[in-house]
Parts: C-alpha cells; structure tokens; sequence
C-alpha cells in the first residue's frame, strides 16, 4: 500500500540505516515494513516495529517448536494467545495463571526490575477477570561468594516482596538456585494464580467499531522505553546504562487499578482490557485490534503523560507502569469514568475502533502511523534457525566424576548446607505467605495450596526446572520439569490440571542454545501429553547472554492442580513419631546430573536420570488416590539430592516447628548390589517417600501394588529431637536431626551476613 497521509513528527529523526540498526531491525526485516508499507516508515513506525518485531513480542524463532505444545483439554478455557490461561474447576469457578520473565531489567536494577515483573504478571491475571490469590517465583542467581550475585539476589527478593506485600496477594512458593551460569545474569520469573467465576471471563479482543479506546490508571511516562527491545538483546558491559528502559513500579496505585478493573469488568460497560505492558501502549492496541479483527485509531495528544513534551514515539513505546487499555462501549463512557475515579484513577478517552483495519496514530491533526493492523501482528517474520548439539555434550555425558572418599554423612551436611538445595526461608520471609487468610500450605513445602473462596475445594501450584539436567540432555531435562512439578502438586493430594511455562534461553541464533530449546520443548511437549496437563500459555525469554556466554537453559514449568476436598491436603513433613515409612517407586542409584555429583563432587557432568511417563503417571494416579481415601500423613517426592536429602527435610520439618523429628530406615533390601552413594543420593525420578499411621501400612502398600507403583515399607519416623538412622548393606549413618536442622536453615543467612559484616569491614 502506499499513503502521503502519514507525516514526520516535528522534531523526529529522519529515518537511516544507522538509525534502523539502532532499533535492532535486521535488513531484510526494514525490506520487509517497506514493502508492506509502500514507502520508508516514520519515525514513530519504525519504533513500533521495532518493538512488535522484538524476540520478546513477536516469538520469532520460537513460534513453530511453541505449537507442538498440547494446548487443549477438559479443564481448559482458554489456552495461548490471551493474557493468561484458564482452566476450569469445579462449581463454576475457573483459575487463570501465567508465569513471565524479566531477566534483562533485574540484571540492571534488581529491585525495581523484579517489581515490575511482580507488578505485569499481576496485571495479565486481573485483565482476564480474576482476582489474584496466589504469587510464586523462580529465581536463579550466580553463587553467593560473589558480591554482585548477592546484590541481585538480595535486591530482586525485596523487589519481589514489597511489591506482592503492599498489593496484598500472597506468595506462597517457588524456587530459588545459584550456579555459575547465572553470574550476572540472573533469571527472575514471576508467576500469578487468580479465581474467577467463569462467566466472569473477559478476553482481550477489541470489538464493536465507534467503541472507545480509554487509558486508565498511572499516567505516561519516560521510564521503561525500548524495555521490549531490551529484553530482546544480550547483556553487555554497557547494559548498565540501560537503567531508564527499567521501568518504576507502584504497588499502591497497583492495587487500585486492580480493584477498579474488575469493577469494570463486572459492570458490563467494555468490552475489552488489556495491560500496558511489554510495548505499552502499542502493543495493547494493536494486540486487541488484531485479535478482534478490527481497525483501531489513536490520537496520543490525548493520553494524559507525567512530563510535558512527550513525542508519539516515546507515548506509543512507554512501559509506565500500572496502565490499562480499555475498550469501552462507546455509550458507556461516563460510566467507566465514574468507577474508575471512585478508586482514585483516572480514565482518558485517546482513541476508537475502526472498521478498516489500520493501525493508525496522530497527534491532534497530525497522523504519525498508518499500518495494516493485522499485518503488523501477524506477519511479522519467523525463522527456523540451524539447531545442533554441541560437540562436547555426549562426552559430558559419558564422564565419570573422580571417586569421593567423603563420609555419606559429610556428604549428606554438605548438600544440606549448600544454597540452592538449603532452607529458602531467608527468601520468603521477606514475602507475605498467608494475606487473604487462604493459604492452607504455604512455602517451604513440595506445593503449595490455596482454598477456594466459600468452597471445599482448593488449587495447588508450584514452579520446578532441574537446569542441570536440560544443559546435559535436554529432552530429558524438559520431561524432567514437568514430572517434578506434576509430583509436587500430586504430593498435597491435588490433580494436575495444567502448566504455564517460561523458557529462558541465551540465543536462539546460537546452534547448541537453538537445539536445548527445541529438545527441551519437544520433552515438556511430551510429558504433557502424558500427564494430562496442557499448556495455557507462557513466556519464552531469549537473549539471556552476558559475555561470560548464554545462561544454563532453563524452562520453569509452573503447574496447576485441583484438590476436591480441602480438608484431604498432605504435608511434606513428617507429622508424628511412630509413623510407618513407605517409599514409593523404583531406585536404580542414577547420579548422572546430580546434586552430589555437582555439589560433592564438583562435577557437572553425566547422563540424567531418563524419565519413564506412564510411571510418573501412576505416581501421581496414586498419590491424589492416597491422599482422597485419608492414607497418607505425608507426602514428599524424590528429587534432587535423592533419598537421604528427601528424608532429612521431612525430619527437619517447618521453620517453626517444635523441634525436628527423627527417622530409623532400613534400606538394605531396597540397595540390593547398589553403592552407597547410589542408594542414598540417587536422583531416580518416579519416587516419593510417604508417612502413614501404623494401622494404614498395609493398605497403603496394598493400594500402591493395585496402581502399579513399587512400593517398600523402609521404617519409622522416630522421636522429636531425635536422630536420622541410615541402616545400609555394609553401614549404619546416624544424624543428629537437631544439627541437620540448623546446617539446613542458616546456609543462606550464615552466607548473606558474613559477606555483609565483610563489606562493612572493606
């Protein structure tokens, strides 16, 4: 098409190469908008384009591996493509979910840059008509020895917590690791869970031409421009001049447009809403059109901004936050206005739909953009890079780690006092676990679990990735993710439902990084399938390089399940002394990928445990079964560290438990010919360890023959204060849980206040 309407804004740039290759727009990519467009964009149109064609917008390299993803199912309302997933529950009601990253703005400004991930994933569960109630995490960092890993480490803790505590949603759990991978270039993934009555439902879809486009909440700003084309580039020296594109986050104001959306969308008078996020206000508007088929029109003179003087280009790009777009009935406007003014908001008119599906933007009688709508979203281009294993990764896989003469008892303290296996306690409580009074389990457990408003039912969630396994096998590794988080939702007694992932990634135009992603999609693909538990969207996050090189792959499964009846909910730990031991599944002594290889012996290395689904299948078949017929006292699975580690946190107990139990195991006919090592720090997947009344021993083990699951009875929880007794072919271990307890819960603050009194001294 070909247009003279459009004209440069006064002041703007004129368009060149340098100034295309300064918006990351390749050649054949600005070859491309010229064609579409019949002439050279303005100024303005090449910042959208810049920023609605960025990895981080458009899932260019990712779209053809992200629709092999099983996307469909009974539970499931709305799947990819929205604002958030949604899966049905019971009695009307429905849970919407989603997990997304921001990486690249927390590697800058720790603080402000995890806010404002807290504060966006907050934002695409409101639009969708649900009230959050539950907040998770995934966070990696590089080791602790290192004083810039604790500065994003503690600053991204206090972003994440101050803000989830002063909106009043509680975050219930998560994980947090530290390897070299991440130095410099943590990875921060915020997940949010909200309860909606599913007639409640609200898509982002503009519809009705004449209906009124309306800003609603904080005003515009110069924070946050280009955030979406930042997100989309590796991180270099110079990123930390990139501090203005962090965005600023306001909790406060946060809450009030919460509670003001979902008045308007209750009240019937939009049709449509939709966060201000990655891309403001472009990607809002052109987002809702494309998806509704229509045109829209703006006229940024209109939108109300914090500083006199703003251009069109830097309306359009702002990433202020707490924004909403909102697509009123064009009748309904004094309506909208008087709900969102009684929470102290305010909502601006800017724009209208149309019926000729441009994307067109002014300022007042000055049009700056005219884009065919859909054609900016839709065709924007998707490449398919080269996709090649490493050369060095099947000798990785075949190493051996030297022998350890360490006592399995040494071991056993090493990996309990080790950061990314230890007490994340430090972590989450600087987080508000139980606001909203509906946190039945909260963090520190395998899953936690929210109740259901005025109902017997409750939803549990939790976050899993093993990196380690998805840097050496990748396939493995991502049938892995989503095993482990299926398990930890299965061990509160919950059915899986359903999963939202983030898959962070370095560069997806690096071979070996292309081909972790596309062998750790095809496994979290497969084990979907298999468990039942389809994707409803998620957040690939590229580019997460720094010069040290890409960071360990990992795609964070966050999942979703449904406990029928509330008061069936199990524990992690251990409950009361006497109770019968049983542990479920098949240990074979896998240590390929293992904790005790990477945090004993010092070796990353080894071929992963493979992960058998229809076994995994049956795990959870039996637990949620178990835990419905009222068998099982506790519940908690197998997974990094293997059985030792497993034990130990189910003696240690809660963080303000009385006193930590004591367990007397005898595992001499599970070991058969295993090494010790093997036996006790295996990483077998498909196992669980679980805690019943005596008198239900027999019924348990009977249950679990009747599933299909190996089951052995291997002991006893033993007294308060007590010891942890290892009973093995050749050796007896004993452990004083008091000790363990304490090696357990200080290993992150013993690290963070020695470094801090070092600081202080230097």
């Amino acid at each position: 098409m070909s247009t003279s309407r459009v004209e440069p804004f006064p002041g703007d740039p004129p368009v060149t190469d340098d100034l295309v290759r300064q918006h990351h727009l390749t050649d054949d990519e600005y070859a491309r908008i010229k064609t579409m467009l019949g002439r050279t964009p303005s100024f303005a149109e090449l910042g959208i384009f810049s920023a609605l064609w960025s990895e981080h917008c458009s899932y260019k390299h990712s779209r053809p591996v992200l629709k092999r993803f099983p996307t469909e199912g009974r539970h499931v309302v709305q799947g990819p493509g929205e604002n958030a997933g949604v899966l049905r529950l019971r009695d009307g009601w429905a849970v919407a979910f989603k997990i997304e990253s921001h990486n690249h703005p927390s590697a800058v400004e720790p603080y402000q840059g995890a806010a404002t991930g807290a504060g966006g994933i907050l934002r695409d569960v409101f639009t969708m008509g649900a009230r959050p109630v539950a907040m998770l995490n995934s966070l990696r960092f590089g080791p602790l020895t290192d004083a810039r890993n604790r500065y994003l480490f503690g600053g991204v803790v206090k972003g994440v917590g101050d803000y989830g505590n002063c909106v009043g949603v509680p975050t219930v759990g998560g994980e947090v690791d530290f390897a070299p991978g991440y130095s410099t270039n943590p990875l921060v993934n915020a997940m949010c869970v909200g309860l909606l009555k599913e007639t409640d439902l609200i898509r982002a879809s503009a519809s009705g031409v004449g209906n009124i486009l309306m800003s609603v909440g904080a005003r515009t700003g110069r924070d946050g421009i280009h955030g979406a084309s930042f997100a989309s580039e590796e991180l270099t020296a110079e990123s930390e001049a990139r501090r203005p594109q962090v965005q600023v986050g306001d909790p406060f104001t946060e809450k009030l447009l919460l509670e003001a959306s979902l008045e308007l969308i209750g009240s019937g008078h939009i049709v449509a809403i939709q966060d201000m996020g990655a891309a403001g206000l472009t990607s809002s508007s052109a987002e809702m059109a494309a998806r509704g088929g229509v045109g829209v029109e703006i006229d940024t003179a209109k939108v109300p901004t914090r500083e006199a003087g703003m251009t069109p280009y830097e309306i359009l790009l702002s990433e202020s936050q707490e924004r909403m777009l909102v697509v009123a009935r064009q009748d309904r406007v004094e309506q909208v206005r008087a709900i969102v003014e009684k929470w102290e908001l305010t909502a601006v008119p800017i724009g209208h739909v149309t019926d000729d599906g441009m994307y067109r933007v002014r300022h007042g009688d000055r049009v700056v953009v005219e884009i065919p709508g859909a054609r900016l979203v839709e065709d924007c281009p998707v490449y398919e890079p080269e996709a090649t294993e490493g050369a060095e990764m099947a000798g990785l896989r075949r190493l051996e780690p030297p022998a350890s003469r360490m006592d399995p008892a040494d071991a056993l303290r090493t990996l309990l006092d080790t950061p990314s296996l230890a007490s994340k306690q430090w972590v989450y409580e600087q987080y508000d676990s139980t606001v909203q009074a509906s946190t039945i389990i909260g963090p520190g457990g395998d899953g936690a679990l929210i109740r259901v408003p005025d109902t017997a039912f409750a939803i549990a969630v939790s976050t899993d990735c093993n990196s380690r396994y998805v840097f050496l096998d990748p396939y493995e590794g991502g049938k892995a993710a989503v095993a482990e988080a299926a398990r930890n939702v299965a061990c509160t007694g919950a059915r899986p439902i359903g999963i939202t992932n983030c898959l962070n990634f370095g560069s997806p135009e690096r071979p070996d990084v292309f081909f972790q992603f596309r062998e750790a999609c095809r496994g979290i693909a497969d084990a979907c399938r298999a468990l039942d538990t389809p994707v409803t969207g998620g957040n690939v996050s590229f580019y997460n390089e720094s010069p040290a090189g890409p960071v360990d792959p990992t795609p964070v499964i966050g999942m979703v399940g449904l406990l029928d009846d509330a008061t069936h909910a199990v524990g992690s730990h251990f409950r009361r002394p006497g109770d019968a031991l049983v542990l479920l599944g098949d240990t074979r002594g896998h240590l390929g990928g293992s904790s005790y290889w990477a945090h004993v012996l010092h070796t990353r290395a080894g071929a992963p445990p493979p992960v058998d689904l229809p076994v995994e299948r049956r795990l959870v078949d039996f637990l949620v079964d178990a835990a419905r017929e009222s068998l099982l006292a506790s519940a908690h699975d197998l997974s990094d560290g293997g059985l030792a580690l497993a034990l130990a946190e189910a003696c240690i107990g809660a963080p303000y438990a009385e006193g930590p139990l004591g367990a007397k195991t005898d595992l001499r006919e599970i070991q058969g010919s295993l090494a010790t090592a093997g036996m006790l720090f295996g990483e077998d997947h498909g196992r669980a360890i679980v805690s019943c009344a005596p008198e239900f021993k027999d019924r348990v083990l009977a249950a679990a023959k009747r599933a299909g699951v190996p089951a052995h009875a291997i002991g006893t929880v033993g007294e308060k204060l007590g010891r942890l007794e290892f009973v093995l072919r050749d050796s007896t271990i004993r452990l004083g849980t008091p000790e363990l307890r304490e090696t357990y819960y200080t290993a992150i603050p013993r690290r963070m206040e020695a470094a801090a009194s070092q600081d202080a001294a230097d």
